[in-house]
């Protein structure tokens, strides 16, 4: 199974559960490939920002390694299920994929808790630590909840 996690810029959120996500897969022995984007361009080639990077390696996940890249209309048809962080997220990325998208297999991250309900992971960039460890916190939830629906 191939998942994408989408955010903004793809150093904060996305990368964060891009690494729980494999993370939790690579515990389970599940054949996963788990990567993450931004709708932005700002950060490509950039390492997650410093406090997702410190919150993450308290919680024992090393996300160091990752850089930042933008989605790209081809994502929609390399990826099996692709997550957004939030809602301007989600049409950011329909608007990018064009005649890709493909709505069966893309949703808002925290749908996975509360269907339907359209929840956001708020951005925590810009924010103090405490707020990088509740959106931590989120993703880790709804990454457990993706390994219980479809790693099985």
């Amino acid at each position: 199974m191939k998942v994408l996690m989408v955010c903004l810029g793809n150093i904060c959120r996305s990368p964060l559960a891009e690494g729980v996500l494999q993370q939790k897969a690579d515990q389970r022995r599940l054949n996963w490939k788990v990567d993450s984007a931004g709708t932005g361009s700002w950060h490509i080639g950039s390492p997650p920002y410093h406090l997702s990077q410190k919150v993450a390696l308290r919680h024992g996940v090393d996300i160091s390694h990752l850089r930042g890249r933008q989605l790209v209309k081809e994502d929609l048809l390399e990826f099996d299920r692709i997550y957004f962080m939030d809602e301007a997220n989600y049409w950011d990325a329909k608007r990018i994929a064009g005649s890709y998208w493909d709505a069966s297999k893309c949703s808002l991250l925290l749908d996975e808790l509360y269907p339907g309900q359209w929840q956001n992971v708020p951005d925590p960039y810009g924010y103090p630590e405490k707020n990088f460890e509740e959106v931590f916190q989120m993703i880790e939830e709804a990454c457990e909840a993706i390994i219980r629906k479809y790693g099985v």
